[in-house]
């Protein structure tokens, strides 16, 4: 199947690991151009390096941004659009990942999941505005949908995103822009969270393995493919939904 998002002009924010980097190599598979950006500068280079060399359909360009960082996260979306000559999708995929209870961490969760995701929105809405295939992605969580473990500040972010999403669907459809979220359930990649809870709470572990009906955690790679289906043309009428890529993992049944 032809997505049609060759040549179209992506912004994915972390690109440079587990489903952030993932959706980027998905989306220049289709031959989009891909600018992703990531806090770590060796990261962002040898990614972009990496996937450059690979010779996908697409272009991709790496940039070093702190999406906490309100003027930087704004100033990335300006200079990818002044490059590119627009915005056609933008995919908000950061998340702090501030799962214990603390003050600091619902500050976190609602800056960086949150309040970046608003702020991405914002920042490209002028470019996405002018644009004939607008979409704007959502990354959230099976912990935003019901209640887990994670429950607390990555939790309550994650059903506040999918509200914002949500409403924005509503309001947008008007002029063309189709917005939705993706909830992915366990998602296991080296340096990711569930490798560092394999090693640090094998209990946790072991549990959350044997609540998979599939008895094993999901890729990125399975995420990024439903989100760059989203995004794309082809998923026109696809808008205001949440969709759930966990495997038959949560027990709730969706509307």
């Amino acid at each position: 199947m032809d997505l049609q998002l060759k040549g179209k002009r992506v912004l994915v924010t972390g690109g440079t690991r587990g489903i952030g980097r993932a959706i980027v190599e998905a989306f220049l598979a289709e031959g989009a151009v891909v600018g992703f950006c990531a806090r770590q500068a060796e990261e962002v280079a040898a990614v972009e390096l990496t996937l450059s060399e690979r010779g996908s359909a697409g272009s991709v360009t790496g940039s070093v941004v702190d999406v906490a960082d309100a003027e930087a996260l704004t100033a990335w979306v300006e200079q990818s659009a002044q490059a590119g000559g627009g915005i056609d999708v933008v995919v908000a995929s950061v998340s702090a990942l501030a799962i214990p209870e603390s003050e600091e961490n619902w500050q976190l969760s609602l800056n960086v999941d949150v309040m970046h995701t608003v702020r991405l929105v914002n920042a490209a809405m002028p470019y996405l505005e002018q644009s004939e295939a607008a979409s704007i992605i959502a990354i959230s969580s099976v912990s935003g949908r019901e209640s887990d473990f994670a429950s607390g500040p990555y939790g309550t972010a994650k059903t506040a995103i999918i509200g914002y999403i949500h409403g924005l669907a509503m309001q947008l459809a008007h002029k063309g822009i189709r917005a939705n979220t993706v909830s992915p359930g366990n998602t296991y990649f080296e340096g990711g969270v569930w490798s560092s809870i394999e090693t640090g709470d094998p209990d946790l572990y072991a549990t959350a393995v044997g609540l998979n009906p599939t008895g094993h955690m999901g890729t990125p790679a399975e995420v990024a493919a439903p989100v760059v289906f989203l995004a794309s043309p082809v998923a026109s009428r696809v808008s205001g939904t949440n969709l759930v890529v966990d495997g038959a993992l949560t027990r709730g049944i969706q509307f």
